[in-house]
């Protein structure tokens, strides 16, 4: 298993399109994903399980990965969450 901080960097959080992009960046992956913030943990394939934990610019979660590819989604979430362009 593979897990690692990150930043929400966009202006708008994971909400509407940014959670989209996250989300399909998330299912590029075979391994299991999930985000955890505080005590919630969802999987990150969800667009309802992310949408739901109301995640804002700043907040810092945490990406946890496990299968056959679970360092390279963890790196490629990581740069999704990095991009603070608004969409």
């Amino acid at each position: 298993m593979t897990v690692k901080e990150a930043v929400v960097s966009n202006a708008v959080g994971l909400h509407a399109r940014p959670a989209t992009f996250f989300i399909q960046k998330a299912n590029e992956y075979v391994s299991s994903i999930w985000v955890e913030v505080e005590d919630s943990r969802v999987n990150a394939k969800s667009l309802l399980g992310v949408l739901s934990m109301g995640i804002i610019q700043g907040t810092t979660i945490r990406l946890m990965a496990d299968g056959p590819d679970e360092k390279e989604a963890i790196q490629g979430l990581v740069k999704v969450l990095a991009d603070d362009r608004v969409d």
